[in-house]
Formats: structure tokens, C-alpha cells, sequence
């Protein structure tokens, strides 16, 4: 009697049991949804453009929507924060930049590269050293001589916004060098063009970018090209020698993107979004694309790409509280 309540019972629950898997099925792999792919910055610039390619790419890989949306505002602190601040789901992710090393220093927000899981690096567009066509400094040497020895007043540079990348690439150069950057005035601009026209008229004796937004007045022989501030020569310009070449500096600097998650991405979801973002950069059409633009092409995977993050945010700090700029 006792034997058959008790294997009624077992009975009952192994079908209560049944009953219940059939009613909860199991939880669908990520992703089977839409994603949403957040870039920094405006429509139709530079970012934007890698950030669509890339998310178009992913679309294929992922088997689902991935959605671009531009989150504007506050030097590029308002979508960062949204990066870093979204669901830890896998379905936000983003395009941070170069300015989340530098932001904080600034003292425009609290974020650092401490605040998200970075999956990939996809591009770095290395500084450049630039001098008018017919400047007298023939290499960086030259110029790193004369800059030494003349009045430093009369070697104004330009580039970007003050405290901004190309700023703190000429100056952390100088630094590198035993050179005070506080002796050649550095000449705001809302960015490499203008400031590259100002020296070809004149009125800036050198410019730090990336050497292709130069590219157009090098080919076309108003500018010279002097180093790279890379770690290897650019295909683009294979006989700019690096400043490792040309003066011994150490100092490398370059504007990047990297594709990243919020801090606490579970590893399921990592494991998903790094190969398909490694597909997608090694794919034909991405790779074209990136050439065609001029971007420079990196590919550093999730924990290189992070410890490459801390870097630049180590030495930006450094070069900011040198120069007074740090907050």
C-alpha cells in the first residue's frame, strides 16, 4: 500500500516536472533581437561612417537588425554615457573614440575606459607632423633643432581644438624630446583643414593630424610630410619615416575606435560579438571601405584592446597635467 502511494506520488511529480519544461521553454540565444549600435558622434563623420559599415556587416553576422543611432552632445560625453550606462545585455553596444581617455581629465564626466567592455579595436589613424611645402626644416629632426634653438614663440602649431588629441600628440612629442610645450603656442581650430590652410598661407608654422586629412595638399605639394607618429610607417606614405625614425622619440599618438559594451557584458554575449566583429573587419567590403576613406586599419581583440585603452589614457593624463590642462 504504502509502496504504490509512493510510487503515485513520484509518478505525479515526474509528469508535473514534464508538464512544466514543456510549458517554460528554453531561454532563445542571443541575440533574437534587434541591437542598438551608438556613435558618439554626428551623421556623415568619420566615426559615423566606420560605425555604419561595421553595423551593416554585423547585421549579417548576427542574424539580426543592428540599429545606428548618434548620441550627440557634450563633447561626445552624452554617448559615451550611453554606452557605458546601458543594459548589460548585449542589445546596446557602441563605437567609443579616443576622447573617452581624455574627457575625464578635462573634467567633463566622471567616465573612463574602467566603465565598459571593450570587444574590439577597429581602426587607428596615427598623428602626423606637417610643415608648409616650402618650409626650411627638410625632416623632423630639422625641425625638433630649430625649435630647440630659435625663439619657440615663432613655431606656432595647430590641428585640432585646445586639449584636443592633435594638441596633445604635438605636445607630448615635445615632452618626449626634453622640450617645454608651454614655448610653442599651440593655435586652436575646429580641426585638421582649417588649420592645415592656415599653415599653407602662412600662418602656423607646423600641424599635427592624422597625415590623411593632409593627404589631398601633400599629393598635391603644398604640405610636407615629416613623421608619423605611429609605430610603423603608413602604407598611404611609405617614405614618412616614424619619429622613432627620425628623432629617437618613443611617443606614438593616433585618433581610434574601438566597439565596446557596457562594464559587466556577460562572457556568453562576448563570445558571440567578437568573432562576427572579427568577420566583419576582416571582410572584403570593410576593408575596401577603410581604405577608400583613408582610415587606418588595427585590430586589436578584447583584452589587447582594453589594455591599449588604459595606455592612452595613462599617457594623455600625463601629457594633460604637464601642459596644465587637467583638471
Amino acid at each position: 500500500m504504502i509502496r504504490r502511494k509512493l510510487l503515485k506520488t513520484v509518478g505525479l511529480a515526474m509528469a508535473m516536472a514534464a508538464t512544466l519544461g514543456l510549458a517554460m521553454p528554453a531561454q532563445a540565444e542571443y541575440p533574437d533581437r534587434p541591437i542598438t549600435f551608438i556613435v558618439p558622434w554626428g551623421a556623415g563623420g568619420g566615426t559615423d561612417a566606420v560605425g555604419r559599415i561595421l553595423a551593416s556587416l554585423l547585421e549579417k553576422e548576427l542574424g539580426q537588425p543592428v540599429n545606428v543611432i548618434n548620441r550627440t552632445g557634450g563633447s561626445g560625453v552624452v554617448g559615451h554615457s550611453a554606452i557605458a550606462t546601458a543594459k548589460s545585455d548585449g542589445y546596446t553596444i557602441g563605437m567609443p573614440t579616443v576622447e573617452i581617455t581624455m574627457m575625464h581629465w578635462a573634467g567633463l564626466t566622471d567616465l573612463s575606459y574602467k566603465d565598459y567592455k571593450v570587444l574590439a579595436q577597429v581602426n587607428l589613424d596615427s598623428g602626423g607632423l606637417m610643415v608648409k611645402a616650402d618650409s626650411p626644416y627638410q625632416n623632423a629632426a630639422d625641425l625638433l633643432a630649430a625649435i630647440k634653438s630659435e625663439p619657440a614663440r615663432t613655431f606656432k602649431a595647430s590641428g585640432t581644438g585646445q586639449g584636443g588629441i592633435w594638441h596633445l600628440g604635438f605636445a607630448g612629442w615635445l615632452l618626449s624630446e626634453g622640450v617645454d610645450p608651454a614655448g610653442s603656442p599651440w593655435v586652436p581650430s575646429q580641426g585638421a583643414a582649417p588649420a592645415l590652410k592656415d599653415m599653407v598661407a602662412g600662418g602656423i608654422a607646423v600641424v599635427t593630424s592624422s597625415l590623411a586629412e593632409g593627404r589631398a595638399l601633400i599629393e598635391a605639394g603644398e604640405v610636407r610630410a615629416l613623421a608619423t607618429m605611429g609605430s610603423e610607417r603608413l602604407g598611404i606614405f611609405p617614405d614618412v619615416p616614424t619619429l622613432k625614425e627620425a628623432t629617437g622619440s618613443d611617443w606614438t599618438v593616433g585618433a581610434w575606435r574601438m566597439v565596446a559594451g557596457p562594464a559587466g557584458l556577460s562572457e556568453d554575449v562576448v563570445a558571440k560579438l567578437v568573432p562576427a566583429l572579427e568577420k566583419a573587419y576582416n571582410s572584403d567590403l570593410f576593408q575596401e571601405f577603410m581604405t577608400r576613406r583613408g582610415f587606418g586599419m588595427v585590430w586589436r581583440s578584447a583584452d589587447e584592446a582594453a589594455a591599449y585603452m588604459q595606455k592612452a589614457d595613462e599617457n594623455f593624463g600625463n601629457v594633460m597635467k604637464e601642459v596644465g590642462i587637467a583638471n
